[in-house]
C-alpha cells in the first residue's frame, strides 16, 4: 500500500488543487497535511481567516472520506516524522516564492522522498515561464503582461470525490479568535459563493471608485489559496473590457511573484534604491496608522484597514504615497503595519506594491507623488467613502468634506499634519540630492 503526503500551504482548497489531485493519483493512500508553522507569524486577521479556511478544508476532505491532518511546529520536521511512521514515498507541495518558502522546499528535498513541487497551484503563469531576452525575470510590467497573456492557461482540475487515508494522529484545529470587527469570512465555500455572486462587468469602470467598491474581494482567498487563480481566469474570461481588466490584475499578482522568486531579498530591501534618507518620527507614523493625519481620504483608508482588515486598492496607493512621499517615512514601516492587519497580507504583493508606490520598485515613473486632495476629488467626489469611515465628518458635504480645515464649524478632527506642497518639495529635494 503506497502512501503520499499532500502538504497544504497556500492552497487551502479541494477544487483545482494540483497538489491534492496529483497526490491522490500517485498513491493508494493520501495524508492531507497542514502544519501550523511556528516560523510564520500572522496577525489576528489572517489567523482568523486561516482558521476558517482550515475548518472548511477539513469538512471538504471529510466528504471525500478523509480529513485534514493538523500538526504544529516545523513543517519539514513534521513531514519527516510522518514519512518515518507511515513509510511515505511521495510528498506533494505547492511551489511558493518567498525566501522562506524556497528554504522550506530545499529542506523537504533533503528528506530522501520523491518530492513533487507543483508550480501551478499559487499563480497562473509560474515564474520563469516568460522571461526577457537578457534576464531571468521582468522588471517592467507592460512587456511582462504582453508575454503573460500569450501563455495558454491550463484547465481547472476537478475536486477528488474519493480519498483513502491511513489512520494518522491529528492535532486540533486552531481556534477562531477575535479579529477586525468587519473581517470577511474565510474558506473555499465562501470563495465559491463569491465567484457565483460577483459581477465582473462593473469592474473596468468602477474598480477605482472608492465608495462604490466594484473590486472583487478575492485577494484574501487568493493569498490563502481558498480559490485558484487559474479557475478565476476561466470563470471570468477575457471577452469583455471588464474581464480583461480583472485578469490583468491577476497578471500583476504573477508579476510580483516572479520578482520575488528571482530576488527574495526585495521583501525587505529596495528593488531599485532611490537614495532618499527616510525620516524617523514615531509620532507621525502613529498618526498615520490610526487615521489621524488630518487628510480625510488618507484617514478613511487607514480606518477601513482597522475595521475590516482590508483596504480598497486605490486607498492603498493614496495612503502609501502619503507615508513615503509626503511624510518621507520608510516604506518598510508601512508594509509592516499592513502585514499586521491585512487579511490578504502577502509578501510578494504587499512588499512590492509598497515599493512601487515608494519609488523604490518597478514604477517607470518613480518620482510620481499622489496628491490626496486630487485623488479624493477624482475617486470619492461626493465624499461617500470618507463619510463611511470618518464619521466625525459625516455632516459635511463635498468638496468641504475633503478639506475640513476650510469649514468654520468646530469639528472633532485634527488639523492637517503637513502642508502638501512642502511635503512634495521635501520628497523631490530628497530625491534630487540622491541623484548627485
Amino acid at each position: 500500500m503506497t502512501v503520499a503526503i499532500a502538504l497544504f500551504t497556500r492552497d487551502l482548497r479541494v477544487h483545482d488543487n494540483p497538489v491534492l489531485h496529483a497526490a491522490a493519483r500517485s498513491a493508494d493512500q493520501v495524508i492531507p497535511l497542514f502544519v501550523l508553522d511556528k516560523g510564520i507569524q500572522a496577525g489576528p486577521n489572517r489567523a482568523r481567516f486561516l482558521a476558517e479556511c482550515l475548518r472548511d478544508l477539513d469538512a471538504a476532505l471529510a466528504e471525500a472520506g478523509s480529513g485534514l491532518v493538523i500538526r504544529r511546529g516545523d513543517p519539514v520536521a513534521q513531514v519527516a516524522k510522518l514519512v518515518r511512521e507511515h513509510d511515505v514515498r511521495t510528498v506533494h507541495v505547492a511551489k511558493d516564492y518567498s525566501g522562506y518558502a524556497q528554504r522550506r522546499e530545499r529542506a523537504l528535498a533533503e528528506l530522501g522522498v520523491d518530492l513533487h513541487v507543483h508550480d501551478d497551484a499559487v499563480v497562473v503563469v509560474p515564474p520563469g515561464t516568460v522571461t526577457p531576452q537578457n534576464a531571468d525575470h521582468f522588471s517592467v510590467f507592460s512587456p511582462y503582461h504582453r508575454r503573460w497573456a500569450e501563455v495558454p492557461v491550463r484547465k481547472p482540475l476537478r475536486r477528488p470525490t474519493k480519498l483513502n487515508s491511513p489512520d494518522v494522529r491529528s492535532d486540533t484545529l486552531p481556534p477562531i479568535k477575535k479579529a477586525a470587527p468587519d473581517l470577511i469570512e474565510g474558506g473555499e465555500t465562501n470563495a465559491r459563493k463569491l465567484i457565483r455572486a460577483w459581477d465582473v462587468e462593473g469592474y473596468a469602470a468602477g474598480h477605482d471608485d472608492l465608495a462604490g467598491d466594484k473590486t472583487s474581494h478575492f485577494s484574501a482567498h487568493l493569498h490563502f489559496g481558498s480559490v485558484s487563480p487559474v479557475e478565476l481566469v476561466h470563470a471570468f474570461g477575457t471577452e469583455s473590457d471588464s474581464a480583461k481588466a480583472f485578469v490583468r490584475q491577476l497578471a500583476w499578482r504573477d508579476f510580483n511573484h516572479q520578482l520575488l522568486a528571482a530576488r527574495p531579498e526585495v521583501a525587505h530591501e529596495d528593488f531599485r534604491p532611490n537614495g532618499v534618507t527616510w525620516r524617523k518620527s514615531d509620532e507621525d507614523l502613529e498618526r498615520w496608522k490610526t487615521g489621524r493625519t488630518g487628510f480625510p481620504i488618507v484617514d478613511a483608508g487607514m480606518r477601513q484597514l482597522l475595521r475590516e482588515g482590508w483596504m480598497h486598492n486605490r486607498a492603498r496607493l493614496i495612503v502609501g504615497s502619503f507615508l513615503t512621499k509626503t511624510l518621507l517615512i520608510d516604506w518598510r514601516l508601512g508594509a509592516r503595519h499592513f502585514l499586521d492587519h491585512l487579511v490578504d497580507g502577502d509578501i510578494a504583493n504587499n512588499q512590492l506594491n509598497w515599493q512601487w508606490v515608494a519609488g523604490t520598485g518597478t514604477d517607470t515613473r518613480p518620482g510620481r507623488v499622489l496628491n490626496p486632495l486630487r485623488q479624493a476629488e477624482r475617486y470619492d467626489p461626493d465624499g461617500a467613502y470618507v463619510r463611511r469611515y470618518v464619521p466625525e465628518l459625516a455632516g459635511l458635504d463635498a468638496p468641504a468634506i475633503h478639506k475640513p480645515w476650510t469649514v468654520a464649524a468646530e469639528l472633532d478632527y485634527p488639523e492637517p499634519m503637513v502642508e502638501l506642497a512642502r511635503g512634495r518639495e521635501r520628497y523631490q529635494s530628497a530625491r534630487q540630492q540622491s541623484l548627485f
